[in-house]
């Protein structure tokens, strides 16, 4: 038996490599941030890199490949796929046809089960931007045992939800000693304007506290339990903060929850691992206006009618201009300590909700498929899947990873 499915294990990696016509498939490419990325891919896809763009309208697909190849003329011929979210059967092709789908369409509680689906039976690598924990909860349930089966790699959040506090963690760890407990705090800044899929996608999560604190719980029904190790990701009170001389908010996102999934899957995180994350803010009068707009938005959230208002402020597809995003930046500064060593680090870069968010997923998608990577499979965090390979990829593009200072 065991013979058998080793066989079938090298059977499937063949075909991933060999008998499928794309490397890579970009699903959601004519929404914002699928525009930027199809750029990205346009500009640093290696060459022989076989990539396609996906899509629900031909029309609009048609127009960004002719958007693209007025910079790079090598695009004139970039495949189109017509497919939408919810036909199973164009899910399943599209599936079928890559190595691996990187996609953008969201929110992903409504849109992204089918292809994650069609990804974990084909044996198809996916990543994903998700920042939403009730997806990634009913997507580990409902299909990572089938990832494990055939191979799959399920990487969600592989955009500024969560590489920067995942791999930043992963980074900083690497700098402290092993085999001792670790204690890692992450503090965000960033002026970042929002996009109309990010607000959907925020308002979303907002909006279904029950059915995510559902998930949760089904979730540990089925995940194994550490043993002899812990790793936890508590989510911490409002302090100030000596270290980087900020207020610092808990950010109740999904991101500590990736970074305590990175820990508990390394053992070299140490015997007793814990994160916690927090928007740092200069002032306390911004302090308390940010938490008070966070109270207020997710009490409109769960109005209906007020929910529809909101997320009509932006439509889908709308985004900061070029010069916008051109101003924006993010920084997060980890400060680690265990074993005697206090070890201070940071992540850093440009616009993180698009031009770097695009440049992760593009990066991502591009070592899913090209990088020699660790022994993995099901849902996997971007550490786990990818970790020093994607890491060394993101600095040469211009993501910072850096030491600022070890005591």
């Amino acid at each position: 038996m065991n013979s058998q499915n080793g066989t079938d294990r090298v059977e499937r990696a063949y075909d991933r490599t060999y008998g499928r016509p794309y490397d890579i498939v970009l699903f959601g490419a004519t929404g914002f941030v699928g525009r930027l990325t199809a750029e990205y891919l346009a500009a640093h896809a290696p060459d022989g890199c076989r990539w396609a763009v996906a899509g629900r309208s031909r029309e609009k697909l048609e127009g960004l490949r002719e958007h693209l190849t007025a910079t790079y003329p090598a695009c004139a011929g970039l495949p189109l796929i017509e497919a939408d979210a919810a036909d199973p059967a164009a899910m399943r092709e599209l599936a079928e046809s890559a190595r691996v789908v990187a996609t953008t369409v969201g929110p992903y509680v409504w849109y992204g089960e089918t292809l994650i689906a069609a990804c974990a039976d084909a044996g198809t690598d996916y990543a994903d931007l998700t920042g939403e924990p009730e997806f990634v909860d009913l997507t580990y349930v409902r299909h990572d045992a089938r990832a494990r089966e055939t191979g799959a790699r399920l990487v969600h959040a592989c955009g500024f939800d969560s590489i920067p506090y995942d791999l930043g963690a992963y980074f900083t760890v690497q700098q402290l000693p092993r085999d001792v407990p670790l204690r890692v705090d992450g503090f965000v800044r960033t002026d970042a304007a929002v996009s109309g899929g990010t607000l959907a996608s925020a308002l979303t999560i907002m909006s279904r506290g029950r059915q995510t604190l559902r998930a949760a719980r089904e979730r540990r029904l089925y995940e194994p339990r550490l043993v002899g190790r812990r790793a936890r990701a508590p989510l911490g009170g409002p302090r100030f903060s000596r270290e980087t001389g900020t207020w610092a908010l808990p950010m109740p996102t999904m991101d500590p929850r990736i970074v305590a999934r990175s820990a508990a899957a390394l053992p070299w995180y140490g015997p007793d691992f814990r994160y916690r994350q927090y928007v740092a803010v200069e002032r306390l009068p911004m302090a308390l206006g940010g938490a008070a707009a966070v109270t207020a938005g997710y009490a409109l959230a769960q109005l209906p009618p007020a929910r529809r208002w909101l997320m009509g402020r932006l439509q889908p597809g709308e985004g900061p201009g070029p010069e916008r995003r051109a101003k924006s930046s993010f920084s997060v500064r980890f400060v680690g300590e265990g074993g005697g060593r206090r070890v201070f680090t940071e992540v850093a870069g440009g616009d993180p909700g698009y031009d770097e968010t695009a440049k992760m997923l593009a990066e991502s998608a591009l070592c899913l498929a090209f990088d020699a990577l660790p022994e993995a499979a099901g849902q996997v965090t971007t550490a786990v899947a990818m970790g020093d390979a994607l890491l060394e990829r993101l600095r040469a593009a211009g993501i910072a990873f850096r030491v600022a200072d070890t005591r």
